[in-house]
């Protein structure tokens, strides 16, 4: 009984309804040891509990690491007839008519069935080898053979910019300017020093001018990106491996995927007809 009452109780009661469908949306084959679990279904009160339900439950907790078996299957038995004692009770006291319940619901839903679709869609659209290994090697590509440790002076105007290089031309100090002038909160307090990165990896006005510096030297004029005007200075350059494909399979294949999804999406809504935007 300590297994119905420590872990399963308010897992179950609290927040099984999220947990359940989060685990739902997975689409996680059966558990070889699912079996343990009766296929009988619950009658509360004339309402029925039915099997799927239950082994959804079982399943889940099966998933988390809990051993199948008969304290498991009368765990979740028992919660899952508190959940429809509380929800028939809630809809007794009309709690179930209060329109953002209704709406959060629908919502639910509605993002629920679209996640399932989308699972479907992507299964029967999928990407191949020579896609992937395509994008690995435009990826190798864009990132280049070298990563730069660098530091910078970000301000909003170029005039400011030009200034800050005049006063480094006369010896003064990156870091003691970069924390008086910088408005870049990320590196201001560092002095202005950034983590070694490629160039790709940074806006490609940014990423072009590094690229021209060689170690220890500072860019001579203001480089303009859409977060104002740097000074940029190279610390340091080392050549640079990229991760392996296999590394990288899984997350390119899920690009590509997302991608192709968003692009069904734009068909779909190009043919709609849509009132109210």
């Amino acid at each position: 009984m300590k297994l119905k009452q420590t872990l399963l109780s308010l897992t179950l009661v609290g927040g099984s309804l999220a947990l359940t469908l989060a685990y739902a949306e997975q689409s996680q084959p059966t558990s070889p040891n699912s079996s343990a679990v009766s296929s009988a279904p619950l009658v509360v009160n004339g309402s029925t509990i039915p099997s799927a339900r239950i082994k959804l439950v079982t399943d889940m907790q099966i998933a988390q690491g809990h051993a199948a078996g008969p304290e498991l299957d009368h765990a979740v038995r028992d919660n899952l007839v508190a959940l429809e004692l509380i929800n028939d009770q809630a809809r007794k006291e009309g709690v179930t008519k209060d329109p953002n319940l209704q709406a959060q619901i629908d919502l639910m839903r509605q993002q629920l069935t679209v996640r399932a679709f989308q699972s479907r869609w992507i299964k029967d659209h999928p990407v191949s080898d020579q896609t992937i290994h395509a994008d690995y090697d435009r990826m190798k590509a864009e990132l280049g053979d070298h990563e730069y440790l660098t530091e910078h002076i970000l301000v909003a105007k170029e005039g400011d910019a030009q200034k800050i290089i005049d006063q480094l031309k006369k010896g003064a100090s990156f870091e003691k300017l970069a924390k008086e002038n910088s408005i870049d909160p990320g590196s201001k307090a560092n002095g202005g020093k950034l983590d070694w990165a490629a160039p790709a990896t940074y806006d490609k006005n940014f990423g072009d001018a590094m690229v021209k510096l060689k170690k220890g030297e500072t860019s001579t004029t203001p480089v303009k990106s859409p977060f104002g005007y740097h000074v940029i200075r190279v610390l340091d350059i080392r050549p640079l491996k990229a991760p392996p494909f296999d590394e990288m399979k899984g997350r390119l294949a899920q690009a590509r995927e997302q991608q192709a999804f968003g692009e069904y999406i734009q068909q779909l809504r190009s043919k709609a007809k849509v009132e109210g935007e």
